[in-house]
């Protein structure tokens, strides 16, 4: 498992949206590196995204970034997309193309695997409020649907049950109440993702009852919920999408959680891998970061 790269003419956007941004605010373009997956510091200053397999800091404290800055970590193999803040500020927890999940500090230096060597992929997506627990995706191999797993760092991990078809995206709500998914279980369309949750009280018996979120026509990733709890955003892939593929015409959007059918703000981009495959929310829940790759 290797880490993308543009095609000839392409361009990374990092892109600063909201639910009064009608229009986003463009923070970064370059043609030299596709970077993926933002992460908001706590300290709102800075976005963390990964790029050729490793971490990268955008300075935000003057305004619109001020360029790349990479974060060295010894020890660390080549790093996805897949890469959650530590609710104490200073950590980032990564899931690296070996299949394991690291944690390391956003300054840099060594890591620490939090996973054992169990012959299965952890893709983690969710960190509890409290920092004690990891959601991830399981996979055994790529042939097979993923499921939503939960474990204590260095811990033992409990599958739980959320029905047929594929899982993706887990993490939990601000307040620790629920854990937020994209799930393949309320239809037998193949790739037809749609946007639910589940009580983090069920976990603990690998088993929970999954609510879905909204009905729609289209495939629906990644719900991301604002640190008060009271937006969301997610992407949506033209009906008939298998998976989140890279380079489509897609559109990312903001919500209330009141009303998940009603976007308040829709961005179409071309993109879907990497645009906000983990939560970008700001500390304030007023913006959120996600990137586009436009060609030509």
């Amino acid at each position: 498992m290797s880490y993308r790269t543009l095609a000839p003419g392409q361009r990374s956007q990092v892109w600063i949206g909201g639910p009064d941004l009608p229009v986003p605010e463009l923070v970064l373009e370059t043609e030299e590196l596709l970077v993926e997956a933002p992460n908001w510091s706590l300290d709102g200053d800075a976005l963390y995204l990964n790029g050729n397999g490793v971490l990268w800091r955008l300075d935000l404290s003057t305004g619109a970034g001020s360029g790349l800055t990479e974060v060295v970590h010894e020890g660390l193999p080549a790093i996805n997309n897949d890469h959650v803040l530590d609710p104490d500020g200073r950590h980032i927890y990564l899931s690296a193309n070996d299949g394991q999940i690291y944690r390391a500090a956003l300054a840099g230096g060594p890591v620490d695997k939090v996973t054992a060597d169990e012959g299965v992929w952890h893709f983690l997506h969710g960190v509890s409020p409290d920092g004690g627990r990891l959601a991830y995706v399981r996979l055994a191999d790529f042939t097979d649907p993923g499921r939503l797993a939960i474990m204590a760092p260095h811990g033992p991990t409990t599958v739980v049950d959320t029905g047929a078809g594929h899982i993706d995206g887990p993490e939990w709500s601000p307040d620790g109440a629920w854990i937020y998914l994209n799930t393949e279980a309320f239809t037998d369309a193949p790739g037809h993702a749609q946007l639910a949750r589940l009580r983090d009280d069920g976990l603990a018996s690998g088993d929970a009852e999954v609510e879905r979120l909204v009905v729609s026509e289209s495939v629906d990733w990644f719900p991301h919920l604002s640190p008060d709890g009271q937006l969301a955003s997610s992407i949506t892939f033209p009906a008939g999408t298998l998976g989140h593929p890279a380079d489509l015409d897609v559109e990312v959007r903001v919500v209330s959680t009141q009303d998940w059918t009603t976007p308040l703000q829709r961005y179409p981009l071309f993109g879907g891998q990497g645009t906000i495959n983990v939560n970008s929310w700001g500390p304030d829940s007023t913006r959120f970061a996600f990137v586009a790759y436009p060609i030509g």
